[in-house]
């Protein structure tokens, strides 16, 4: 079977897996239930199924598709979760400033040293001593391509890995036709900007803004829409050519077109460079059932299970132990796990205060409404 056929599988069969788990002996008599905040289509096909059966705890899972609704739930409080799954920069590291975090038992977590300690050192500058945030999966936000498309509307010799495809005018208005689609993320969108005019992408200088609100305004018109996910399943279905997209969720698309024999899709991290994100587990302050949520952590803890979420949603994870449990093909796909070249041209997002939030926001509101 091929990778992209064994990921389809994955995609739209259900069926239980033994799963080899040790939890950690914790005080759980009392708790059945752990409520999980998670993204969309984040979980092996057996992660949850899995747990339950090696704890006895049941697991209850909503889902979301931007960090800010889950944001908005944390700061409103009593949000009833028990584990929730933010990108660490800048959405973590606002939630451990603010206090809406548990300090980890990590007495109660082994396999913690297992995690890539360049992935640890980096969360460690926003979460002192890794107290209250673990590593789930990390990724990156570049092009997802139609290519049969692209090369259609630009010519076969055409360079795919910039981000000219979106923010050159010229090009975008040959591309409208097949579809463009941007993230409905101010952070995501305005740092690729930045970085295709050469600017610092994490810059917050009103002149280099005022460049890349220009830019965007420019192609605005050439743009079908802004969102966070349902470009997956229009590139799969050839209803979008290119797409500003989170490297699991171009590669999910790329699976889904190839079961179906639909267009050729590729996943690819523009030249000019990209984002480079990580989302962690962290347990609410107010979490009903803190105990279950550490639990679970130690269960994702396993590389076996771990991996298994790895080849079901196509994002790198931080564990070690689990490289050797990953699909061949998927530990060798430079767009899950890129080369050190690549990663020399990649940024992490800085984190920003409130007003600066708010301002980003105005102009992303701006930007949309063409205002």
């Amino acid at each position: 079977m091929t990778l992209g056929a064994r990921r389809l599988r994955c995609l739209f069969s259900r069926s239980l897996l033994a799963t080899a788990l040790v939890v950690p002996a914790v005080a759980l008599a009392e708790t059945q239930q752990v409520h999980l905040y998670n993204w969309n289509d984040y979980f092996a096909e057996d992660t949850l199924s899995g747990f339950a059966e090696q704890s006895g705890i049941e697991p209850v899972l909503d889902v979301y598709d931007a960090n800010e609704v889950l944001e908005a739930k944390l700061f409103a409080g009593s949000s009833g979760y028990d584990l929730v799954f933010p990108t660490a920069r800048p959405f973590a590291a606002r939630h451990i400033a603010a206090g809406l975090y548990r300090p980890l038992d990590k007495a109660q977590l082994p396999g913690l040293d297992r995690l890539d300690p360049a992935i640890m050192a980096s969360l460690a500058e926003i979460d002192p001593d890794n107290a209250h945030l673990v590593p789930y999966m990390w990724g990156t936000s570049g092009l997802g391509l139609n290519v049969e498309k692209v090369r259609a509307a630009l010519g076969e010799d055409a360079e795919l890995d910039t981000w000219a495809l979106i923010f050159d005018p010229d090009k975008a208005a040959k591309l409208a036709a097949c579809g463009i689609s941007l993230l409905d993320d101010p952070t995501e969108v305005f740092s690729a900007a930045l970085v295709y005019l050469g600017k610092d992408p994490n810059s917050l200088d009103p002149a280099d803004l005022d460049a890349a609100t220009e830019l965007l305004n420019k192609v605005h018109p050439h743009i079908r829409y802004f969102h966070s996910s349902q470009y997956t399943s229009d590139l799969a279905t050839g209803d979008l050519c290119v797409a500003q997209g989170y490297s699991g969720d171009v590669l999910q698309a790329q699976a889904r077109a190839e079961e179906a024999k639909g267009p050729e899709i590729a996943y690819l991290i523009p030249r000019e460079g990209a984002a480079l994100w990580t989302d962690v587990m962290a347990i609410p302050k107010d979490a009903p059932n803190p105990a279950a949520a550490q639990a679970f952590i130690a269960y994702l803890l396993q590389p076996k299970v771990i991996a298994e979420a790895s080849n079901y949603v196509y994002y790198a994870n931080p564990n070690l132990a689990a490289t050797e449990f990953l699909d061949a093909e998927l530990r060798d796909d430079a767009g899950i796990y890129p080369p050190a070249a690549v990663k020399a041209r990649l940024f992490v997002p800085n984190e920003r205060s409130d007003r600066e939030i708010r301002n980003l926001n105005r102009r992303w509101t701006r930007v949309k409404a063409q205002r």
